[in-house]
């Protein structure tokens, strides 16, 4: 009934080398992530645990054949690739041709951008590092969905939800949510269609990729609805929903809406309080049609009939959450849940009234302000090709070149966060989930953390023939409330091994 849950991002980096337009991405992802781990993890380099990871469970109610599955699909496999966990609780990792950060585990939209955030300063240190190794090279990571020639990389966001939900009712009701929800969310881009072929500026970077309604795929025939069915967890109580048709959003408050939007729609759903069918006629073209309309004139029509506009439909939901919110809270609602339900409001009133008056809140009007200003001080039409290295240059994470960047320098994008709550983001976990558990070992136990994923801990103690496996099965339990003074007055894994197993 809060925007509260637990929930993570997971963010593929654009990559190139600066002068080796030919170089491999996966050699420079690699190079990347390993001159990060080799930098700031002591001791032992904990591997990451697949053995938990189900990739091909479909929630649908059957498994796809490992005959049948794309090889990007078998992420429960140990490639060989660099592939580590932070203190911080995050996972830095090559995820086939890109460099990945999985943010931990947290419960509020807040710290998801928060922990996003650090994994983006993370991402440009790497490269740094990268750089200062003896036979290194110059490589620059963009935070962006595609390199406009017809390849695309996600942004994935995982919130995690009661089994009792009917899947059909999650597919039901946030199909229409996931069409309009980009005009909040969008990150922006030079180009239409997969290749950008044809001329002109959209709202999403990942619209034009998505060719289904419902499906198990990710880079391949790719869902509205992802229907992987790999909870991390209890599976008897959660589901986790895997959301794959997220942009990469540099700007904090585009990321806190997506995320805390989402957040309370899926409460909506798990409570049964959606009634109304917003069905969509072809959502898949809706998806696309809203994306091609920075305008956001653009109608779609619903199945009982109706037309709207995206930010129309997006009221629709924000009235239902308003409702849902003063009917099981009240005045009980928690802070980030009502400053949601402001903020969702306030930027859909500034879409219909001017959505250029939301250049310094959501990244796609932004962008596209930077955009105009070119095109006219220039006389530039869409066409041409510094409009896409605008494009490009926007999402560059180096802070000396990239356009976010120099905007938020300027005062031009509102902030959520200080540097100082990013900065410590980087080393510490967050405290309200087992992330804090997983994080605090790996920085007091560095030598004795064989391995780790989202649901263990495997601990390789002295005297022992067999390594020890610590299951984190609850996501809620291992917090700073439930193991920090354990943790803290524990000179030796072995004495919090004990601990923890009587």
């Amino acid at each position: 009934m809060s925007v509260r849950r637990v929930m993570g991002s997971e963010v593929e980096y654009g990559i190139s080398v600066v002068g080796e337009p030919t170089a491999n991405p996966m050699t420079a992802s690699s190079l990347v992530v390993n001159a990060y781990a080799s930098s700031t993890l002591r001791a032992r380099r904990a591997r990451w645990d697949f053995e938990e990871e189900s990739p091909l469970r479909d929630a649908r109610g059957f498994d796809m054949s490992r005959a049948q599955a794309d090889l990007s699909q078998l992420t429960d496999e140990d490639l060989g690739l660099a592939n580590v966990i932070l203190t911080n609780g995050a996972r830095l990792y090559v995820d086939h041709a890109h460099p990945e950060f999985s943010t931990p585990e947290v419960v509020t939209p807040l710290d998801v951008v928060r922990w996003e955030k650090a994994g983006e300063q993370i991402m440009y240190d790497a490269t740094l590092r990268a750089a200062s190794l003896p036979k290194g090279q110059q490589i620059v990571l963009y935070k962006n969905n595609t390199d406009n020639k017809g390849a695309s990389y996600g942004t994935h966001e995982n919130y995690l939800m009661r089994r009792s939900t009917a899947f059909a009712d999650i597919v039901r009701h946030l199909t229409p949510f996931f069409v309009s929800r980009q005009v909040v969310c969008g990150a922006g881009r030079v180009g239409i269609g997969q290749d950008g072929r044809d001329h002109g500026f959209q709202i999403s970077q990942r619209a034009d990729y998505f060719e289904v309604e419902v499906g198990l795929e990710t880079t391949l025939k790719r869902p509205i609805i992802n229907t992987r069915d790999e909870p991390h967890a209890d599976p008897d109580k959660y589901r986790r929903l895997h959301v794959i048709i997220g942009d990469a959003n540099l700007s904090e408050v585009s990321t806190y809406l997506k995320i805390g939007t989402t957040a309370l729609v899926l409460s909506m759903i798990e409570d049964g309080f959606i009634t109304a069918d917003l069905t969509l006629e072809t959502p898949v073209s809706a998806l696309r049609a809203v994306s091609h309309d920075p305008s956001l004139k653009q109608l779609v029509a619903l199945r009982d009939g109706r037309k709207l506009t995206a930010v129309q439909l997006q009221r629709v939901y924000l009235e239902l959450a308003h409702a849902y919110v003063d009917e099981r809270l009240g005045g009980d609602a928690d802070e980030q849940t009502k400053d949601v339900l402001v903020r969702w409001g306030s930027v859909l009133d500034r879409l219909e009234q001017d959505p250029f008056l939301l250049a310094g809140e959501l990244d796609w009007v932004a962008k596209l302000q930077l955009l105009r200003s070119y095109r006219q001080r220039d006389g530039l039409g869409w066409d041409d090709a510094k409009l896409q290295l605008v494009d490009l240059q926007y999402s560059d994470i180096r802070p000396e070149k990239g356009l976010y960047h120099r905007l938020v320098r300027a005062g031009r994008m509102e902030r959520l966060l200080s540097d100082e709550e990013i900065t410590s983001a980087m080393h510490d976990p967050p405290a309200e989930t087992r992330a804090y558990f997983r994080g605090r070992c790996l920085e007091k136990f560095p030598q004795n953390v064989a391995a780790a994923s989202w649901d263990s801990v495997i601990l390789d103690l002295p005297g022992r023939e067999s390594l020890q496996r610590i299951p984190t099965i609850d996501p809620l339990r291992g917090t700073r409330a439930h193991v920090g003074e354990l943790l803290d007055r524990s000179e030796t894994a072995e004495q919090m091994f004990t601990a923890l197993t009587g």
